[in-house]
């Protein structure tokens, strides 16, 4: 995906504006990478203002990647915490595009193994645990200044759990990575994020939308 990163953000702009305008969804490009299944976020902020108008996801790798970012971009555009984007928005939001890696486990059995095993700025974790689960994506942590004891304690809150809930026997932690591009003003140019150092995008368990399993974006 690393020579892809336009074509993604184009086909999340492409689903954004079929599905706020009422059309179908776009056709997917016949593209290497876009056939491999992998996670993905979309994300879409106000411009200039920068501010969240939605963040829909597919964290697991369960459908070829550029079926996940016209699903995540179609389900951004309807975001549950926000009114549905409307035609006349279009013009005003940029859109931004994080391909996730596969999730990993992390193996360590102590809380000080579990705090060895993770990178602030390079590892995004999903916390599983009686029945509950949040993802924080890797940029989180970097944004809000937090360490990685406030970083786990943070996704036991997402997951709706108490802080330290990491430390507990039977709580399952996930670790993965992601890349992103994101348009500099709507329909615009696209970049690469070089650095981890976007905003929050912190998820938890959300709607399912055309059978595919999506996550609400961030919202500390």
């Amino acid at each position: 995906m690393m020579l892809q990163g336009e074509e993604a953000v184009r086909l999340a702009r492409s689903a954004v504006e079929a599905e706020a305008s009422g059309r179908p969804a776009p056709a997917i490009p016949d593209i290497g990478a876009f056939s491999d299944s992998a996670g993905a976020f979309v994300t879409l902020d106000t411009f200039p203002a920068g501010e969240l108008r939605g963040c829909i996801g597919i964290p697991m790798p369960v459908m070829p990647l550029g079926r996940a970012i016209v699903e995540a971009a179609g389900s951004a555009c309807n975001d549950p915490r926000f009114p549905r984007l409307s035609p006349g928005e279009l013009g005003g939001v940029t859109v931004e595009v994080t391909v996730l890696s596969r999730p990993e486990a992390i193996r360590a059995d102590t809380p000080e193994g579990i705090l060895k095993s993770i990178v602030i700025g390079r590892d995004g974790l999903i916390l599983s645990f009686m029945g509950r689960r949040g993802l924080f994506l890797p940029q989180v942590p970097v944004e809000q200044g937090w360490d990685k004891e406030e970083y786990l304690d943070h996704l036991c809150m997402k997951a709706g759990l108490p802080p330290g809930t990491w430390r507990r026997e039977g709580a399952r932690i996930e670790t993965f990575t992601g890349e992103a591009w994101r348009e500099t003003t709507p329909r615009g140019d696209i970049v690469r994020r070089e650095d981890i150092g976007h905003r929050d995008r912190g998820v938890r368990q959300g709607p399912r939308r055309r059978g595919a399993q999506v996550h609400r974006g961030r919202d500390l």
